[in-house]
């Protein structure tokens, strides 16, 4: 397998976003790639670029295929929360050698609307037109939706990093059955390689429910984790570091035995 990751950050994110990760997996011989997404490289509190309203998942897709298809071999595709969903969008085109999905937002076909999820919807995301503007959650909202777990200061340090996110992908995301175009459509049936989706039991924009429908549309190749005390920003939350080595053990049990795909559905591990 690809000794080289390929990390894809979600909404009103960076690449900053995987400076744990990143210094994680370099300590254990990978290569780390973290790509910034169209649009997201401007300062935190600039204005957001004009055309980032009506980006596209797809335009993220595309960008990030372009770098993919410069590499020498398929690479690990690892995405978080929006990141996931894009990753899934590469899997399908057959573009990374394994996928491991973190707190993945659900791709059309998978109704991910449950009370917590619309209780993190707020903002800009209630205005009408928000599919063609540039849109930013809330302080509050953020902490309720994926920062809960975090420390009070370090909430504060994460969201004054955030940047505008594209109302048009928000809509593509949340109300897919809407979209002609089923941007967040992905075919399972070329989604041939291995896919690890983890998640935690505190998730309350992605919660566990709907994790485990995304583990059954990759049900050939897929294995799950589920992570009690961990929620949305499992990438950075208290006790990240145990999740990182269980995703460690996972590309290594998987690199190591050509052929065959570990099964681990469901399968429940604690925070180390």
């Amino acid at each position: 397998m690809s000794r080289t990751i390929f990390m894809i950050h979600g909404m009103f994110g960076g690449s900053w976003c995987w400076d744990p990760y990143r210094a994680f997996f370099e300590a254990r011989g990978y290569t780390c790639l973290t790509p910034v997404l169209r649009h997201h490289g401007v300062a935190p509190g600039d204005p957001p670029h004009p055309a980032l309203g009506t980006t596209s998942l797809l335009d993220y897709a595309a960008d990030l295929e372009q770098e993919i298809r410069l590499l020498p071999e398929p690479p690990i595709l690892m995405g978080h929360s929006m990141g996931g969903l894009i990753a899934q969008l590469l899997a399908g085109r057959e573009l990374g050698s394994a996928a491991v999905l973190l707190a993945p937002a659900a791709p059309a076909g998978i109704l991910a609307v449950r009370p917590s999820v619309l209780k993190s919807v707020q903002g800009d995301f209630l205005r009408w037109g928000f599919w063609k503007r540039p849109v930013k959650v809330t302080f509050a909202s953020t902490c309720y939706s994926s920062l809960h777990l975090v420390p009070e200061e370090e909430q504060r340090a994460i969201y004054r990093r955030f940047v505008h996110e594209s109302g048009r992908a928000c809509f593509e995301i949340g109300l897919w059955p809407l979209d002609p175009r089923r941007a967040s459509r992905v075919d399972e049936t070329r989604v041939r390689i291995p896919v690890l989706v983890l998640c935690g039991t505190e998730d309350r924009i992605t919660p566990a429910s709907v994790a485990r429908r995304i583990v059954l549309k990759y049900r050939r190749t897929a294995a799950y984790m589920e992570f009690p005390n961990h929620a949305h920003w499992i990438i950075g939350e208290p006790g990240w570091e145990g999740v990182a080595s269980h995703i460690d053990l996972w590309l290594k049990q998987t690199g190591a035995l050509p052929g065959r795909l570990p099964a681990h559905f469901p399968f429940t591990t604690a925070r180390n």
